[in-house]
């Protein structure tokens, strides 16, 4: 993707509910009767360092939340702190100028249908605001030294929702910007206070294998993603939970670590079901991966689900088109993403929140990929079929 791409939210004629002079989601900018900062000395502190409000924290003693809830009229601050502040912001002769009306969605890499869903989300919202939507897609880092993370600040969009895994240095970039984001999906934990939006994976992958157990399966394998991503993780103790709570050993053999692709699914799938005693079931820790199960069963000349029950994660549109079609993990990307739109226009507008972590909910759509294993008889003291007939189930409630 070459530079970022724009969607208009505002509506054909490009009419916006922000009123000419609005201060919501302002942000400092120098604008003295001698020209730019960097123009002329200032009054305190280093010349060669430019003013940002991170600046007029330092030299307040405060904190760059605390100079933002001044420069926005927020309450939360005590008179004399609001005072000194204030008089720091008059004596460099700042003024307040409008933050462009443009909410700024960032990907690591924008590459399949995963992305897509979200983009439909965030847009939908954005739409309803009359909010624009800038694409960037933020890929390996410049030979220049350069990074998008500096198109960002330069376009200073009203907030950020980032599905590319920022580092704290550019998480701190952009608070010293006083440019609020949401992380979409954090794959690594984040520290307090950061805010985000992301689903019940743990949850996702226990009814996935309850399911599978349910229906008597006993030698149900896991294909996990990464070891060093949050989801996946939360999905492999899910699916370590449902065994234990079924009274079943996990067999350490069953569960093969792959990336989230087709590719890496098919070849880890391969291995599994080349042991002596392979699995009758087989939950993915993304569609993808499971799609690629469905590649490995048919080069072997097995049939889903008569020999071999398989499960997903995500719910992707294709899920439903595959033959047979997939049984999966529900995960909400769209209604994620227009969580965490919401979430980020409103600390934009600098408006109080009641939280700033969001899990939504999971939930199994069974098809017909998965079945009784082929040889299992029902015996006393079976688990009942879990979620036997198509359709969703819920395994959690909204939970901060």
């Amino acid at each position: 993707m070459s530079g970022p791409a724009t969607f208009d939210g505002a509506g054909r004629h490009g009419r916006t509910r922000r009123r000419a002079g609005d201060e919501r989601g302002a942000e400092l900018s120098y604008a003295g009767p001698d020209g730019p900062v960097a123009d002329r000395e200032r009054p305190k502190g280093d010349p060669a360092r430019p003013v940002t409000i991170s600046y007029i924290a330092e030299t307040a003693g405060v904190s760059i939340p605390t100079v933002s809830k001044v420069v926005n009229g927020r309450s939360g601050v005590s008179a004399d702190t609001r005072a000194r502040v204030e008089a720091l912001i008059h004596e460099y002769g700042y003024r307040k100028s409008n933050r462009r009306n443009l909410l700024e969605l960032v990907f690591g890499e924008l590459e399949d249908l995963w992305g897509i869903e979200i983009i439909r989300g965030v847009e939908r919202v954005a739409r309803d605001h009359r909010v624009g939507v800038v694409l960037t897609e933020f890929g390996p880092r410049r030979d220049t030294g350069d990074h998008p993370i500096d198109d960002t600040l330069a376009r200073r969009p009203a907030c950020v929702v980032t599905v590319a895994q920022l580092s704290e240095e550019q998480r701190d970039r952009l608070r010293a910007n006083d440019i609020p984001f949401v992380v979409f999906d954090p794959t690594t934990e984040l520290p307090d206070g950061v805010p985000f939006v992301g689903a019940t994976n743990w949850a996702g992958g226990r009814s996935a294998t309850r399911h599978l157990i349910g229906l008597g399966h006993r030698r149900i394998a896991m294909i996990s993603g990464p070891d060093g991503v949050l989801c996946c993780r939360a999905r492999l103790d899910g699916y370590r939970s449902a065994l234990e709570a079924a009274g079943l050993a996990m067999d350490p053999g069953l569960v093969v670590r792959a990336d989230l692709t087709r590719q890496d699914g098919r070849t880890a799938a391969l291995a599994l079901l080349d042991r002596a005693d392979p699995p009758t079931a087989v939950f993915a820790c993304n569609d993808l991966q499971a799609l690629g199960v469905y590649e490995a069963a048919r080069e072997l000349g097995l049939r889903i689900p008569a020999d071999l029950s398989v499960v997903g994660f995500d719910d992707l549109p294709v899920a439903a088109l595959v033959d047979p079609p997939l049984t999966t993990v529900h995960q909400p990307l769209a209604e994620m993403a227009a969580a965490a739109t919401e979430l980020a226009l409103a600390l934009g507008r600098g408006e109080p929140t009641p939280q700033v972590g969001l899990e939504l909910a999971t939930t199994l759509t069974v098809r017909q990929s998965t079945a009784r294993p082929a040889d299992h008889r029902p015996e006393r003291g079976d688990a009942p079929p879990v979620g036997g007939a198509a359709g969703r189930r819920s395994e959690e409630g909204l939970s901060p």
